[in-house]
């Protein structure tokens, strides 16, 4: 027979990849939403107040993603350290230790949150919406010559 079957994972695993598994697709679905309400593209409404809810909708998401990273990661790397420091008979030396992996999820889901929270202050206050400041050259006119 061809089929055998597969080993089961350990739970702790099985949790690690499904979180992150939804951290790809919120920040793909992210990057999506966050190109439509950029303020240079022709995607979507014209309104400039509905472009900056796009786009604070996706950093919501960003921030949505990175925390399901920061979850998995952190999951996996307490799960790490109580293998550890538990009693065994495997020797010190021979056991799992963090791996640069971990750091770099880390890493990749502080930027992810960032990144994310940067993008939901672009939502305009109340008082000054409908209003846009343009800052005005002085005509030529005005400009002493030294």
């Amino acid at each position: 027979r061809l089929f055998f079957p597969l080993p089961s994972l350990a739970d702790h695993i099985q949790t690690s990849r499904a979180l992150m598994v939804i951290s790809l697709l919120l920040g793909f679905f992210g990057i999506i939403v966050s190109v439509v309400g950029m303020k240079c593209t022709k995607v979507g409404e014209e309104d400039p107040i509905t472009k900056s809810r796009i786009a604070v909708a996706g950093g919501v998401l960003f921030v949505l993603s990175g925390l399901c990273t920061l979850a998995a990661v952190s999951l996996y790397a307490t799960r790490v350290t109580h293998e550890f420091f538990k009693e065994s008979t495997v020797p010190i030396n021979a056991r799992y230790e963090f791996g640069s992996a971990l750091f770099i999820g880390w890493g990749a889901a502080s930027l992810t949150v960032l990144g994310g929270s940067l993008l939901c202050c672009s939502c305009p206050a109340k008082e000054r919406r409908g209003q846009q400041y343009y800052r005005q050259s002085q005509p030529s006119t005005a400009r002493e010559y030294v």
